[in-house]
């Protein structure tokens, strides 16, 4: 638990780290809606009614869906979707309900790749465009510069973020602050806008205008992108922090802001080219557009840390192969670097900023992917609710059936935005799925074949009564805490010797963020001097088979690792004659398995006590 005293400044951190995605969306999130790709006429009772739904969208989605229901649903502190998928499955469901919510679940990481290249993309391009209203004739210099901004903030990933994160609560409680000024100057001039927090002009404009207001959904949901970023980052920062955050500081900034662009256009709709920045006096564009830029930057660098997460918590849970996992702190468990992931996006993210112009055609590409997540959110957490929690049925169907409705109209009306570039993240969805599932249904049919040809471990160790023994420590490594390991039989083919002592050890992957140390290993006496050794961590915990080793002194078991030897087997997978993996996803599950980080640098063993060797799997 989180201490009391320490709240105030968990809230401060969760203002600079949880809050930059929805924090920057009042940049391009009414200029959108009012003049995007289904602009809406800005006349009075329009932008009264478009701005009640964003107060509203605000308070349902994000306030209600997320900070009240949803995060209520913490696996061991931790949140998202994959962390939800691990509450879910760790009970004991009927198998075809435990598949249906796995592909929810692995759907949902995969959309979040598309959303964190779309992020700094429009986060970043939006602010920088704010050089077009301090001069038109700048307009030719807002793609190199975002450009250069983006660049440099992928170059810094590997230095590590903390201490830049020691700026980000500050520079994002200043930005909070100017939001909500800059609102309230306006509200105060033109009080009247306050009427549309009253829900009555939002359903008057569905009403009187219903397919309008089904164009506008796809632009409304762009006020509430990074709702989700407060389940995700929940780990990081406790629940209760966030929670005071959000509703005593961020959320009434953003709609004093949101507010305050509406007075803005009730009185000038000309100003909707750009009524963010044109809130602000001419003598303060210049530093908005530069505070604008570090606050993007501060958005945008959450999400990557997000994406290095999900990395991480795919490569334990067996969805993605073993990769480069660099810890940037020596304290902070979470600051981590995934080289892979970090240039993978930085290309998508250039990509994205150079082939679509502006903020406005990235609005179009960046709905579906949220809206998506969303959707998949409140179905899981609808199992939760009745699985978990126990609810009586009749309330998950009222409370998850209401915010159902409203998750699938957002996504329904972002749906026509898939021609103008609402692809983008399907595509990058789809493929990200495709290689999560690859990955996943391959390492299932590598184990099935690897322990059909297993044999007995207790037969084996009879067997070795006459074979000679060295000096020395074994170590083999294995996925399977049964049978024999590949490498073990080979290894005594081929030399018809054996160490003294021969440990067969086995990483497992938790349904749990985190294990303690003292939970992390069980050992057991196989006899014959050998035993077995298994290591536990949790989804957001690295293996470190050294370290693992000494925690095996609680147990009696010491190693001198100048005379331990680490044995391991080198996979060559081959399609079987016949094989229920189709050619394609075969040939995606070896090129994936060839590329994948070495067992050795993974593990952290010391690379000069290290042996492989070779081993054939058809699949």
């Amino acid at each position: 638990m989180k201490n009391s005293k320490a709240l105030p400044a968990l809230a401060i951190g969760a203002i600079g780290v949880v809050f930059g995605d929805i924090g920057t969306s009042p940049l391009y999130a009414l200029k959108e809606i009012f003049s995007g790709h289904h602009p809406i006429p800005p006349t009075p009772d329009n932008i009264l009614g478009l701005l009640s739904m964003v107060f509203w969208a605000i308070m349902v989605l994000v306030s209600i869906k997320y900070v009240a229901i949803i995060m209520r649903a913490d696996n061991r502190g931790e949140g998202g979707s994959l962390a939800l998928l691990a509450l879910i499955t760790s009970r004991k469901n009927p198998a075809w309900l435990s598949w249906f919510l796995t592909m929810l679940g692995i759907f949902a990481a995969a959309l979040f790749y598309g959303d964190s290249m779309i992020t700094p993309a429009i986060s970043v391009l939006s602010a920088v465009e704010g050089l077009e209203i301090i001069a038109p004739n700048l307009k030719d210099f807002v793609i190199p510069v975002t450009v250069i901004v983006l660049t440099g903030l992928f170059m810094i990933q590997k230095r590590g973020t903390g201490l830049v994160g020691m700026f980000f609560g500050p520079v994002m409680i200043v930005w909070f602050t100017v939001l909500a000024g800059l609102g309230i100057n306006q509200i105060l001039i033109h009080p009247e806008v306050l009427v549309a927090l009253n829900p009555y002009y939002a359903f008057q404009f569905i009403y009187e205008y219903p397919k309008l207001a089904f164009f506008a959904l796809s632009a409304v949901v762009l006020a509430v992108t990074g709702g989700e970023a407060l389940y995700t980052d929940m780990g990081h920062f406790g629940r209760s922090p966030i929670r005071l955050a959000w509703f005593g500081f961020v959320m009434p900034a953003l709609v004093l802001n949101y507010f305050g662009q509406g007075a803005l256009l009730l009185h000038n709709p000309q100003a909707i080219r750009n009524p963010f920045y044109m809130l602000a006096p001419e003598w303060a564009l210049i530093p908005m557009v530069a505070l604008s830029t570090v606050a993007t930057v501060i958005a945008s660098q959450a999400v990557i840390s997000g994406a290095f997460s999900v990395a991480r918590q795919a490569v334990q849970m067996g969805m993605l192969p073993r990769m480069g996992i660099i810890h940037t702190s020596g304290k902070e468990e979470g600051q981590i670097y995934v080289p892979f992931t970090n240039w993978t996006l930085y290309l998508a993210v250039v990509a994205l900023v150079i082939g679509f112009k502006s903020s406005s055609n990235l609005a179009a590409a960046y709905g579906v992917a949220v809206t998506g997540t969303m959707l998949i959110d409140t179905i899981l957490i609808a199992f939760v609710m009745r699985l978990l929690w126990h609810w009586h049925w009749l309330f998950v169907v009222l409370v998850a059936g209401s915010l159902l409705v409203i998750d699938v109209a957002f996504f329904a009306a972002n749906a026509l935005k898939i021609p103008e570039g609402g692809w983008f993240p399907l595509v990058v969805g789809v493929v990200s799925f495709t290689v999560l599932t690859t990955w996943l249904r391959g390492r299932k049919l590598v184990n099935e074949e690897t322990a059909s040809g297993s044999m007995p471990l207790q037969s084996f160790i009879e067997f070795t009564n006459d074979v000679h023994r060295v000096s020395g420590t074994s170590v083999f490594m294995t996925s399977s805490p049964d049978g024999v390991p590949s490498a073990l039989l080979h290894n005594l083919k081929h030399n018809q010797i054996l160490h003294e002592r021969v440990v067969l050890m086995t990483i497992k992957t938790a349904d749990k963020p985190f294990v303690k140390v003292s939970k992390q290993v069980e050992t057991q006496d196989l006899g014959k001097n050998f035993s077995r050794v298994i290591v536990t961590y949790g989804f957001m915990q690295n293996p470190d088979v050294p370290r693992a080793l000494k925690l095996c002194e609680a147990h009696g078991m010491t190693f001198d690792m100048m005379s331990t030897t680490f044995y391991l087997a080198r996979e060559t997978v081959v399609r079987a004659t016949k094989s229920s993996f189709t050619p394609w996803r075969a040939h995606i599950f070896r090129l994936m398995s060839k590329n994948a980080t070495s067992a050795t640098d993974f593990f952290k063993l010391p690379a000069n006590r290290v042996v492989e060797l070779g081993t054939q799997i058809a699949i």
